[in-house]
């Protein structure tokens, strides 16, 4: 079982840091007066709540790279540190992603299976914004679908040892 959570910690690192990378190049180049393409109080809002939310998850991600580098560096392994940190990625930073506080973007369902983007914007964004949302949404999914057990099974798990 240890190995498992090992693996799944390496992977899921591996996830995070391709993840990070695109998002600290987006947020170094791009600032509200390069998205803005005219000065509409809307659009301005939009951005303003895009990039507020993408430096909240590239935060959560960086913190949840971090934790799991702990987990994999220290000389025994330690399982329950490793899930504690599992369950902060999926909490974190996968819902972080498909369910951003100012909402500029949202997934929807209909169109996961269809082969088209699943991510549907509130508002056009320019083709940047729009590019690093697509580019990372296959990260997320992933790693959603790699934790999905730490959705609801860990916390219960956790709660019948009564140690949340």
């Amino acid at each position: 079982m240890s190995a498992n959570v090992q693996k799944l910690c390496e992977t899921t690192r591996e996830k995070l840091k391709y993840a990070i990378e695109k998002m600290e190049a987006f947020l170094n180049h791009y600032a509200l007066p390069q998205l803005l393409s005219e000065q509409d109080e809307e659009v301005t809002h939009f951005y303003q709540g895009f990039l507020s939310d993408l430096r909240h998850l590239l935060v959560f991600s960086e913190m949840s790279y971090e934790k799991l580098g702990v987990a994999l560096r220290r000389a025994t392994f330690n399982e329950d540190f490793a899930h504690k940190a599992l369950y902060n990625v999926y909490h974190y930073g996968v819902n972080n992603f498909f369910y951003p506080k100012n909402e500029s973007y949202s997934e929807d369902g209909r169109y996961a299976y269809t082969g088209q983007d699943a991510i549907r914007f509130r508002k056009k964004p320019v083709r940047p914004a729009r590019d690093i949302i697509l580019d990372i949404t296959k990260v997320y999914e992933e790693l959603r679908d790699d934790l999905t057990y730490y959705e609801n099974d860990y916390l219960t798990e956790r709660r019948m040892q009564n140690q949340v």
